[in-house]
């Protein structure tokens, strides 16, 4: 069985003010080649296949175009929802969507109902796990507490049940939307931690052949099984050092795993530099980047005059700028916005907290009314959506 494994599309978002609509159709289009070229047996989409729960109008044609030409293939197509979807609007359609060979997977409670293809070894079945928000599931799955490792142990609980019921050697794959444990994440993915925590173990996966995941945008090899696609596109100049690509999975007749990167298009370079304005204009060394997307920090000791405009004359592709004055007494090498990068929703309020009170940290207590508050939120969000 051959399949092709990608995530994180992310239709409708923008890198910096660039619009990148033709640029994802750039790779939709490289994709449905791809998936006639290596002749695969099914594609594999593991969440995130909007940029947010309501989409502009021209990504939801994109993804429309795309789904008719998938159809158009015969090949089957499996997609889940990821925590940027709106699972709700995401699964319109899927049950007369499904005839045609295109299997949403966005109900968590559909989770162990997997689409069982068949090859000269017998029979494939894929499940589909959507993103799963703990507050939200842990009910329906029994799960001891609201958390990523307690709702995904729980769903793959279930599918494990279902696969021991299937006819002998059958194989199996996952696709899921998670932050597995080992993973390195980049600027341009949502947080999702709940309570604190949002990493789960690869072990989670344990009893099925292979794990398709989406979440994080960088390409990643977790185990031989547990494997992240990665973003067809960089949505950050974190990802400045990313290969973009697609798994193309073969799976064997005894569950064995053989994959190979397969690059999707790159409709720009990024480029980060750092130094004086005037060694940025004149370095030769920089050349490479003068048609690249660029990210700018400025070192001067003093701001110079017009420096955006004057940046562009040579890069005129410069779509961030910032500085990072040499000499800089408090917090030397260190910017506002670069203070912020990586850091939680709930590790930005426990600073705040310390800087209102002088230095004095928020305490245990007072830490658990901030997480609570943005687990409140987070939950009523997705209330909200399952309402409307």
């Amino acid at each position: 069985m051959k399949f092709l494994h990608t995530s994180d599309w992310h239709l409708g978002r923008a890198f910096h003010r660039v619009n990148l609509l033709g640029a994802q159709a750039a790779f939709v289009d490289h994709l449905v080649a791809a998936v006639r070229e290596h002749e695969v047996d099914a594609l594999l989409v593991a969440g995130d296949v909007y940029d947010r729960a309501v989409p502009p109008l021209s990504a939801v044609e994109l993804y429309d175009r795309a789904l008719h030409r998938l159809a158009d293939l015969g090949v089957p197509t499996v997609m889940i929802s990821g925590n940027h979807d709106s699972a709700r609007r995401l699964g319109v359609g899927s049950g007369l969507i499904d005839r045609a060979g295109i299997h949403l997977r966005t109900d968590p409670a559909g989770c162990a109902d997997p689409v069982v293809l068949a090859d000269v070894h017998g029979e494939v079945a894929f499940y589909g796990l959507p993103y799963l928000e703990p507050a939200l599931v842990k009910d329906q799955f029994g799960a001891e507490k609201a958390s990523h490792e307690a709702v995904l142990g729980a769903a793959m609980d279930r599918i494990r049940a279902d696969l021991g019921g299937r006819p002998t050697g059958t194989r199996s794959v996952v696709l899921a939307h998670a932050f597995v444990t080992g993973g390195q994440a980049s600027d341009s993915e949502r947080d999702i931690a709940v309570g604190g925590v949002e990493a789960v173990p690869a072990s989670v996966f344990d009893g099925v052949d292979y794990a398709a995941l989406g979440h994080l945008h960088g390409c990643q090899t977790i185990t031989e099984r547990v494997r992240y696609s990665g973003s067809p596109l960089a949505y950050s100049f974190s990802e400045a050092d990313h290969r973009k690509t697609m798994w193309l999975v073969e799976l064997g007749a005894g569950g064995e795993i053989a994959a190979e990167r397969i690059g999707t298009p790159v409709p720009r370079a990024l480029g980060r530099l750092r130094g004086r304005l005037d060694d940025l204009l004149g370095d030769p060394a920089h050349t490479a980047h003068e048609d690249s997307w660029v990210e700018a920090v400025l070192t001067d000791p003093v701001r110079p005059d017009d420096p955006m405009a004057r940046l562009a004359t040579r890069f005129p592709h410069i779509l961030s700028l910032g500085f990072d004055p040499e000499g800089r007494e408090e917090e030397p090498g260190v910017s506002y916005a670069q203070r912020l990068k990586g850091r939680s929703d709930q590790e930005i309020a426990e600073d705040f907290v310390a800087h209102v009170r002088g230095g004095g940290r928020a305490d245990e207590a007072e830490r658990a009314v901030l997480q609570g508050a943005f687990d409140d939120v987070r939950v009523d969000d997705g209330l909200r959506e399952t309402h409307r």
